[in-house]
């Protein structure tokens, strides 16, 4: 399989060392700039490559549309920090962890869902369905637009993704990363009051952060020098690269 000839870990070092070096703040910091380097790692999280290939996965599925991968953020971000929220804070009151099967069970959820995501795109470019560029439907119709559509023929409005997917992966990420958000601030901060507030922070700013990284991905990737690259090649090649990640994310081989 292909998580036995590839070891994506690589991937995640320098968002740890960055993070750890980030962390080293929190030690004796004052309140309020323990909320500051909170809001930072929110705003980093969306980098995180876990995040960054569901996020590719999202739009590649969606067609590239900005203010669809837009909305597709929003939600997947709002469920990522309603898991947070309603999960990290009892945590962080209760001064508990996350039982270790309930955040394993999510990291596995969390790959089959990337597995899932690739390999609809690699189904769907194989059949056709990126094939359609900017185009109108004539007098009275919609304005020149872009979106899926199957080969070259007539074609219906749909969306590919819908708010309450991205939600539901969204709360999946949520799940899986919250115990290690919680015991972080946990054992960082003098009190569980300001622990809470830095979680406060933390969630909101992490649902901007996946709102913003999902748009700005969207916005590139309609540019027209880079359209054609985009359909032809770049969605295939996001197609693969998530089923090897995803294969290496759920310990397939």
């Amino acid at each position: 399989m292909t998580a036995a000839l590839v070891n994506f870990h690589f991937l995640f070092r320098p968002i740890e060392q960055a993070d750890a070096w980030i962390e080293g703040f929190f030690a004796g910091a004052p309140f309020l700039f323990a909320l500051l380097i909170a809001l930072v790692l929110g705003l980093r999280h969306a980098s995180d490559p876990d995040h960054l290939v569901a996020v590719t996965s999202l739009v590649a599925a969606d067609g590239g549309d900005v203010r669809g991968a837009a909305r597709l953020g929003a939600w997947w971000g709002a469920g990522h920090a309603a898991a947070l929220l309603v999960i990290g804070v009892p945590l962080i009151l209760f001064k508990s962890s996350m039982p270790g099967w309930l955040e394993s069970g999510a990291e596995t959820a969390v790959g089959l869902v990337i597995l899932a995501l690739a390999l609809r795109i690699v189904f769907k470019w194989a059949r056709g369905d990126f094939r359609a560029g900017r185009h109108g439907h004539g007098t009275g119709g919609l304005p020149e637009h872009r979106h899926l559509r199957k080969g070259e023929g007539p074609h219906r409005h749909r969306r590919v993704r819908t708010p309450g997917q991205a939600l539901g992966i969204g709360l999946l990420h949520g799940l899986a990363g919250t115990g290690a958000v919680a015991l972080l601030l946990i054992a960082a901060l003098p009190s569980k009051l300001e622990a809470a507030a830095a979680l406060a922070v933390f969630a909101p700013m992490s649902a901007l952060s996946m709102t913003l990284c999902s748009t700005a991905f969207a916005w590139l990737l309609t540019r027209r020098l880079i359209d054609p690259l985009y359909r032809h090649v770049l969605i295939p090649a996001f197609g693969l690269f998530g089923l090897m990640f995803g294969g290496w994310y759920v310990g397939l081989g």
